[in-house]
């Protein structure tokens, strides 16, 4: 029996709507498709576009950069040669703070009246802003960290390939590709304030020396200078001697305050008082922040080094003297005294300890013949004796008269420097002096150069034009043939 009508309509509704379901369900898939085949369009077509264009620029701008840096990497040769040449040519210049501690290092034991002439005489300070070639624009500060028991001042900063330390080029880089640090040095000569010096600057004031140096040794990194007197107000005068110096306490002062940090005793006039004028000028140098070498209260304390922090450079100062008047005067065990150097041994001993402690050794030397420009045998012998054991700066002093320079395994030797501040004799050679400037790295490798000065009475007065020309000429005609010195000052061996 077939269904009745109802049952057959009702039949067809639901096969109608099933088929309505379905085309929906499509319709709404296609749409769906659709939306994601254009989303796809986009991403891939226009987008992809943009990237690879903006790929391309940036490829464009690596290979410019990559080219920009090959070129600088061509040129750093040249201006890494004249930036050393123009710090070579500068002098005075740069930040300096005024702040002042102690000490400076620490010492570590081991087993006629003349009056200069009226004509005008800047200082250093005013031949920078006159656009002198000795001006300088270093900044470097005399900063460094404490070693053991002192305090430190300011704390705030051509050679033969055989060695490697000594390339002639102080601005070479460290492993690490960072250029090496350089420390700046001077040197001056003999200082005593004693007799005609000590009248003149008690009329003129204690500062009277350092009046034409303006800030010279206050923005160095250390300034080293040979104190060829005993400091005290006591004392008994050595007997049988010439000459018989005696300074007031007052004088060091001003020299710390003009920027002295060092000086060496090691001398043949530290004595002239007596062991207790010794004395008190250790307790007055120390009062003062100024640091010692080459006398002390026995031989350990002479002989010691004495180190300072620069820069992260580690330096070793030593003093000794091969001029002395009486063997009493050599430290001994329990005796008082200067480091002597008749017999090296110890001194050499001391030079070697200093070298596997430092990475820059200086020693000051005390030798010669007084007034003689003409090497000593035993001049010669002591220094290269001390470059031998590890020394990379050796300064000497005494003859009172400039000598020559020479330039051994790389290292630099000055044999005299002259007076700096002192009494005026009536021989014109001892008028003539210099500050000598080094400039070394960690390695011990030197540049050197001469800023020609005139010894007045207690006073250097630094030199232009022909006379300085004349000293610096003098100094190169008194060195070996290799030793050339330019008309800045500069010195080169060649």
């Amino acid at each position: 029996m077939s269904p009745s009508r109802s049952k057959r309509n009702e039949g067809r509704k639901k096969a109608r709507k099933t088929k309505i379901g379905k085309a929906w369900i499509m319709t709404n898939l296609v749409l769906l498709l659709m939306i994601i085949g254009l989303f796809g369009y986009y991403y891939i077509f226009e987008r992809g576009s943009s990237t690879l264009a903006d790929n391309g620029e940036l490829s464009q701008s690596a290979k410019k950069i990559s080219s920009e840096s090959a070129g600088e990497e061509r040129s750093s040769g040249p201006v890494s040669k004249n930036v050393t040449a123009l710090a070579n040519n500068q002098l005075n210049e740069g930040p300096k703070p005024d702040e002042r501690a102690t000490n400076d290092g620490t010492r570590q034991s081991v087993d006629p009246v003349a009056e200069p002439d009226h004509r005008s005489k800047a200082s250093l300070d005013n031949q920078v802003s006159e656009g002198d070639p000795l001006a300088s624009d270093s900044s470097k500060g005399k900063g460094g960290q404490v070693w053991r028991d002192s305090t430190s001042k300011n704390t705030s900063g051509s050679e033969p390939s055989t060695d490697p330390s000594a390339t002639g080029d102080i601005n070479k880089t460290e492993a690490d590709g960072e250029a090496s640090p350089t420390v700046t040095l001077h040197f001056a000569g003999d200082v005593q304030f004693s007799g005609k010096v000590e009248q003149r600057l008690e009329k003129n004031g204690f500062d009277f020396p350092y009046q034409y140096l303006g800030n010279l040794f206050r923005k160095d990194d250390l300034t080293i200078a040979n104190l060829e007197t005993p400091v005290t107000t006591g004392g008994v005068g050595a007997l049988n001697k010439t000459y018989v110096y005696k300074s007031s306490p007052k004088a060091l002062t001003a020299l710390a305050a003009a920027g002295i940090d060092a000086v060496n005793l090691a001398n043949n006039h530290i004595l002239d008082q007596g062991i207790g004028g010794l004395m008190d000028t250790l307790k007055y140098l120390d009062g003062q922040g100024i640091a010692h070498a080459g006398a002390g209260r026995n031989a350990q304390e002479a002989y010691a080094p004495h180190y300072f922090e620069r820069k992260g450079i580690k330096i070793a100062l030593l003093g000794a003297t091969r001029v002395i008047p009486d063997a009493n005067w050599n430290a001994g065990a329990k005796q008082p005294g200067v480091a002597g150097a008749y017999d090296s041994t110890a001194i050499v001993k001391s030079i070697r300890e200093a070298r596997r402690q430092a990475d820059l050794v200086i020693v000051i030397a005390h030798w010669g013949k007084e007034r003689a420009t003409t090497l000593e045998p035993h001049q010669t012998e002591l220094s290269h004796a001390f470059i031998d054991a590890g020394a990379d700066l050796v300064i000497g002093g005494h003859p009172h008269v400039l000598q020559g320079m020479e330039q051994y395994k790389g290292k630099w030797i000055a044999y005299s420097t002259g007076n700096f501040i002192f009494s005026k004799s009536t021989v014109p050679a001892t008028w003539d002096t210099a500050i000598f400037q080094a400039t070394c790295t960690r390695h011990g490798a030197c540049d050197m150069k001469l800023i020609p000065c005139r010894a007045e009475l207690g006073q250097p007065i630094p030199l232009k034009g022909a006379e300085a020309s004349q000293i610096l000429q003098r100094v190169a005609a008194l060195s070996p043939k290799n030793v050339s010195i330019g008309t800045d000052g500069t010195v080169s061996a060649h």
